[in-house]
């Protein structure tokens, strides 16, 4: 018996119908990122219980490996019992979890509540990422990641306008915003649980290159995740962008921090030139996406992107110190963001249809395996980049995330796709 929140299909939907369960995901990625969100409130947080931020980055690195684990096991899971089953709880559950948040008081407690938010959340963002996948033929797959990143994006957003307006109502009290969140996210849950469906197995084990009424109603083997691990494109993939991602959590992370210590620009303009960032990645993302789908092309994409992502580092790298114009640190910031926008999402949909052409009825495993991986890199971050900073700057931080970008564009190598567009007889276009 499946929850009753399950709408199953057994015929591929087409049209609007398609377009509209892909938002509901896209939502889902949304409101999975939104609802775990503590940057908007880590100030007021620290002050409050007296934590450092050492303790705080030691805190958060256990949190994240805790959700690494999760975005593993819960993959693998929702390949076999399927993405809503598992999703609409993950979701609740966490939304709810902000409730319990605004009762810390200590900062042990609030490594136990991190942790089971953490532990909850890790799963449902890799099964949102496979809800985007199974949403998506071939056609229009990248430019659905594209929005499937706008997850990350828009909760940053989210979270920020509502606090930016509702701190100073609630006398800036943190707990203010664990409650509002907890809210917000339950009415977006609410829209979730009533909207959204997902193929059937059968369907989801079918490789959909345009979109189509396809029917499929027999049931199917879930798959055996040790065939993933057989093949080595796959292990360059996920090693690979794990590599490219030091990077992207090194300016998520720290990226005011940097523009503040190492350049000598002031909280508020930091805060600027990374929104002009996000911005540039947001919009590069969906056009390149867009210009992959219709070329039918991956690899050229990733390796321009990441190679020009190289050059533009390295030479952010040799701007480090005083005296550089703020103007100047913001246009090279900002051309980092919309390189790596270039890179990142022909990539993903490359490593989706790579995963796919082994064994299309385990892309969550794929996925899940990919984000745990992911996650222990972002626990090894938190740990050892501020030391490397103290010892040497944030000079020498960037130049491992540097090498963190090479090893990724080598590792291209190993990748399977075209490099050219090949000729082909007419197809159907398709929206996303």
């Amino acid at each position: 018996m499946k929850p009753f929140y399950v709408r199953e299909l057994s015929v591929y939907p087409v049209g609007r119908r398609r377009i509209f369960l892909l938002a509901i995901a896209v939502l889902a990625s949304l409101v999975a990122n939104f609802e775990t969100t503590l940057a908007t409130i880590l100030p007021l947080l620290m002050k409050d219980l007296g934590m450092s931020l050492t303790v705080y980055g030691l805190l958060a690195a256990g949190s994240v490996l805790i959700g690494g684990l999760s975005a593993g096991v819960g993959g693998i899971l929702s390949d076999r019992w399927g993405r809503v089953t598992l999703l609409v709880p993950t979701l609740t559950v966490t939304a709810a979890c902000n409730f319990l948040l605004a009762t810390v008081d200590t900062v042990a407690g609030l490594f136990w509540v991190r942790c089971l938010m953490l532990f909850i959340e890790g799963a449902g963002i890799t099964i949102t990422a496979s809800l985007v996948r199974d949403f998506s033929p071939r056609l229009g797959r990248a430019q659905a990641f594209a929005f499937w990143t706008w997850g990350p994006v828009g909760a940053s957003f989210l979270a920020s306008f509502i606090a930016g307006f509702t701190l100073p109502l609630f006398d800036n009290a943190w707990q203010s915003q664990a409650i509002i969140m907890g809210v917000v996210s339950l009415a977006m849950c609410a829209v979730i649980v009533w909207k959204i469906a997902e193929p059937s197995a059968a369907l989801r084990a079918q490789v959909l290159d345009a979109e189509e009424a396809v029917a499929a109603e027999e049931k199917i083997d879930a798959g055996r995740v040790r065939e993933l691990f057989r093949h080595p494109h796959l292990w360059a993939h996920v090693l690979g962008n794990t590599g490219w991602q030091v990077l992207y959590w090194t300016f998520a992370i720290f990226g005011q921090t940097i523009l503040v210590e190492a350049f000598g620009l002031e909280p508020a303009g930091a805060n600027r030139v990374v929104a002009l960032g996000i911005v540039l990645n947001a919009v590069a993302v969906v056009v390149v996406g867009r210009v992959s789908d219709r070329l039918r092309l991956r690899k050229p994409f990733t390796a321009a992107g990441t190679a020009l992502t190289v050059l533009t580092l390295a030479y952010f790298i040799s701007m480090v110190g005083p005296g550089v114009s703020p103007g100047h640190v913001t246009a090279v910031y900002a051309l980092l963001f919309l390189f790596m926008g270039v890179a990142y999402v022909p990539w993903m949909a490359n490593f989706s249809e790579n995963a796919e052409d082994v064994e299309s009825r385990l892309q969550g495993s794929a996925l899940g395996i990919w984000g745990m991986v992911v996650r222990v890199m972002i626990v090894v971050l938190l740990v050892v980049s501020p030391m490397v900073v103290s010892a040497g700057g944030w000079g020498t931080w960037l130049a491992v995330a540097l090498a963190g970008q090479v090893v990724f564009l080598a590792s291209m190598a190993a990748f399977k796709g075209d490099w050219r567009r090949r000729p082909r007889v007419t197809e159907p276009e398709t929206a996303v």
